[in-house]
């Protein structure tokens, strides 16, 4: 049997689905890397609301996600731009998900860390863009998990220079409880984040974050890194305080990375092992044995599609993760919240479908396969 897909061009052609998946079953927990998934949030199909409207969340289908995760080995990192921060959750949302992931994450023995940003406010001066650190950074203690401190759209905005966002991480490294993940996203995955750290030139914005990370390296576990450019995060792991773990972002160019070389290696934290899961935790368990080679075999084949995904504009990535797993059977619909859905065009969504299929990453290839049908069929595509 084929179906038939639309390329780039707009002409149909006809690809044949694998029949069987891959077989991967949940294993030992990982002893090489801390890996975290980024992982999405499934909305509520049901509701009447409007792009605008607060997001409504199916809090069963995404708590049992997170569940499909843990149960790999992976970490959860909640409430990140994966699930949809700042394009459709608000921080009325994010922190509802907070707390109910992490109560689930003590419940079944999960790892999560969880976003700690500033989204209550959109601007303000450089207290009130710190008072709504400390509001979400409470708010993440006070239930178990990790602290991640993201980027801020309010305080990019707001800070004059190096020193504002010196100032203001130095406060809230010096209050946190424990050691924190620090996350530099770059403007590919949001543009109001242009110019972080104080500067738009990459050189400069590194000494800054380093100077942060040097002044309280007792309070930073990790940082995050999501600017898409593998040298780069290499020099930079390369001059880290001892102790201090980097976490791959890039989604781009995770194997090599994660591999890593004689004078180190990136665990990773990255929003492609949501779809990935089960077949990335496969790969890392083999690299916990040593076999680099064997890692990068079953890791290397999943750059086309993490790089289809997070193609430009990389902010609606998301799109397609929740459309992986539409079609892998984690949600009974292709709805997002904000109505995102709509952010990708059909012939992505059929190679997305083609690359995934090829990987074997559908539990169930004739569901993943009537399903691409029925999204086809409302574009007009008759088979």
């Amino acid at each position: 049997m084929t179906i038939q897909l639309p390329d780039s061009s707009g002409a149909l052609r006809a690809y044949e689905p694998r029949q069987e998946p891959l077989a991967l079953s949940p294993g030992s927990p990982f002893t090489s890397r801390t890996v975290f998934s980024a992982a999405h949030v499934v909305a509520d199909p049901y509701a009447d609301v409007s792009p605008d409207s607060p997001a409504a969340v199916d809090w069963d289908a995404t708590l049992a996600f997170r569940r499909h995760l843990w149960s790999h080995g992976l970490g959860v990192a909640e409430a990140m731009d994966t699930a949809q921060r700042g394009m459709g959750l608000d921080w009325a949302g994010a922190a509802e998900l907070i707390r109910r992931s992490a109560a689930e994450a003590r419940a079944v023995g999960g790892r999560i860390a969880c976003g700690v940003g500033t989204d209550q406010i959109t601007s303000g001066t450089l207290a009130e863009v710190r008072a709504a650190y400390e509001e979400q950074l409470a708010l993440v203690e006070a239930s178990g998990a990790q602290a991640i401190l993201m980027a801020s759209r309010a305080l990019a905005a707001t800070a004059q220079g190096p020193e504002d966002y010196l100032e203001v991480y130095g406060h809230l490294l010096r209050q946190a409880s424990e050691p924190v993940i620090l996350h530099w996203l770059g403007p590919m995955f949001d543009p109001a984040l242009e110019g972080y750290w104080g500067s738009s030139d990459l050189d400069a914005a590194t000494e800054v974050f380093l100077q942060v990370i040097a002044a309280h390296p007792d309070k930073v576990d990790g940082i995050k890194v999501s600017l898409l450019d593998a040298q780069r995060e290499i020099d930079l792991r390369r001059r880290l305080p001892q102790g201090v773990r980097c976490y791959t972002g890039d989604d781009f160019n995770y194997p090599e990375l994660i591999a890593g070389d004689d004078k180190g290696f990136s665990h990773a934290l990255l929003g492609i092992f949501d779809p990935l899961g089960p077949l990335a935790a496969e790969a890392v368990r083999v690299l916990d044995t040593g076999d680099t080679a064997g890692f990068r075999e079953l890791l290397d084949p999943t750059v086309e599609l993490s790089r289809h995904l997070f193609q430009a504009p990389t902010r609606f990535y998301k799109t397609g993760v929740v459309f992986l797993a539409w079609l892998a059977g984690h949600q009974s619909h292709f709805t997002m919240v904000g109505g995102l859905q709509s952010a990708r065009s059909l012939p992505h969504f059929a190679r997305a479908y083609e690359l995934a299929d090829g990987l074997g990453l559908f539990p169930d290839p004739k569901l993943a396969e009537e399903r691409m049908k029925t999204l086809l069929a409302l574009y007009g595509v008759t088979q």
